[in-house]
């Protein structure tokens, strides 16, 4: 089974940049489309991006198009996440999750914030 580690969170002014880090253990993590979730205090989890096994293929939520873009490296085995022109409102724990035979599975969070 697959396990995922997020890393790259921080603390960032508005309007700087941060690149998060999707790894995920064995060698079949490239054959998963990736998804990237976030979620703020006292709100539900959210959809932010999502990559096909290939890299060919991204979707975004709407209200992110044009700051954030998702890649991957199958080589290393990682999914990345460029975050620009950051906002307080990005404000949130990142998620990434793959959905494998056994089900959804979660990384623990990386957590990103952002001061106005």
């Amino acid at each position: 089974q697959v396990q995922l580690v997020e890393s790259g969170g921080g603390l960032v002014q508005a309007g700087g940049s941060l690149r998060l880090s999707c790894a995920g253990s064995g060698r079949t993590f490239s054959n998963y489309a990736v998804g990237w979730f976030r979620q703020a205090p006292g709100k539900e989890r959210e959809f932010v991006a999502g990559i096909s096994w290939s890299g060919g293929s991204t979707k975004y939520a709407d209200s992110l198009k044009g700051r954030f873009t998702i890649s991957r490296d199958n080589a290393k085995n990682t999914v990345y996440l460029q975050m620009n022109t950051l906002k307080p409102e990005d404000t949130a724990v990142y998620y990434c999750s793959i959905a494998q035979p056994s089900g959804i599975s979660w990384g623990q969070g990386t957590q990103v914030t952002v001061s106005s």
